[in-house]
């Protein structure tokens, strides 16, 4: 980064505490999704590693496999506690830090809440929404109330992946990180796109995680059974690859040399976002994927990547706007 540059704002961003860590190994996450344990995390090492990367803010948000373990109060107790928990460090540092509010769905009604009190009280930026709650997806009928409330508030949606229902078997006894999220991702916003929930709800702006899984190579297949042999089930004026061009795309992960560019045939420049997906992603391998990202040429005559994404972030939200 020169000087003349703004800070980074990175989109994909987590943040763990000692209590959340705590509740969700009790409830059997002692390797969440296949990883060999959790990360550590303090406002203090996540801001040396903004400093030292140029990062200006981070929107925090919680990883899989957020806050619901199957009891619906607990979920209610934990969204409140882990919202209320990132709003007191975007408090503490209101130009390096923003979040995206847990929801405890499938728990309807409990998410209305608090979408409502994250969003009105604690001033959050957005909310995230894993890929799936327990094996629902993001088009099913059960969680239309929620898509419509976040429509109408024009809110910005991150979704997160997850591991799915029956991962035991297709996971191939590997981490899930490794390709099941980039699958669930594509799952999830394929049932968005077929249940049309994308179209019925224009105003949310959602943005799709790590270079958009599969739907680079997938969009054409998608939009062509939709098409030809569920006509019946989607809205017939909305074409899956326009729809999909309106979405906002993270680089999170390995960008380059291929992920990146596969992107590009299906969102244009203005749609991508960086991401650095720290803690889960080690320092380490955060600095590689950014000297890649600073090494690639961009899209866009005299630009780099660091002032294209961080200008799409800054359009995204406006208070962030003399970020620098």
């Amino acid at each position: 980064m020169t000087p003349s540059e703004p800070g980074l704002i990175d989109v994909h961003s987590h943040f763990v505490t000692d209590s959340y860590v705590r509740q969700a190994t009790a409830a059997g996450h002692q390797h969440p999704d296949g990883m060999d344990g959790w990360p550590t995390w303090s406002v203090e090492e996540h801001l040396e590693l903004m400093d030292r990367h140029g990062i200006a803010t981070a929107m925090l948000s919680m990883s899989s496999p957020g806050v619901h373990f199957g009891d619906d109060a607990a979920a209610r107790r934990l969204a409140r506690e882990v919202n209320e928990d990132a709003a007191a460090v975007v408090a503490g540092h209101p130009d390096r830090f923003g979040f995206f509010a847990s929801l405890p769905l499938p728990d309807v009604d409990g998410a209305l809440a608090e979408i409502s009190y994250a969003l009105d009280d604690l001033g959050a930026d957005g909310v995230v929404l894993m890929s799936n709650f327990r094996g629902t997806y993001l088009g099913s009928p059960d969680l239309e109330p929620v898509l419509a409330e976040l429509d109408r508030r024009r809110a910005v949606v991150f979704l997160h992946p997850t591991s799915p229902a029956g991962w035991e078997r297709s996971a191939l006894g590997k981490p899930r990180p490794m390709i099941e999220y980039i699958f669930d991702t594509t799952r999830t916003v394929t049932d968005l796109l077929t249940s049309g929930a994308l179209a019925r709800h224009p105003n949310m702006t959602v943005i799709v995680p790590h270079c958009g899984g599969a739907l680079p190579v997938l969009a054409d297949r998608i939009g062509e059974f939709m098409r030809q042999f569920l006509g019946a089930h989607a809205e017939p004026t909305a074409d899956a690859v326009e729809q999909l061009r309106r979405l906002h795309y993270d680089i999170a992960g390995p960008a380059f040399p291929r992920e990146v560019p596969a992107l590009l045939g299906l969102a244009a420049p203005e749609r991508l976002l960086f991401g650095s997906d720290y803690c889960w992603t080690p320092p380490p391998v955060v600095a590689a994927h950014l000297a890649a990202v600073d090494a690639s040429e961009p899209p866009v005559d005299g630009a780099t990547w660091r002032t294209l994404t961080t200008a799409n972030a800054r359009d995204l939200f406006p208070r962030l706007a003399d970020t620098r």
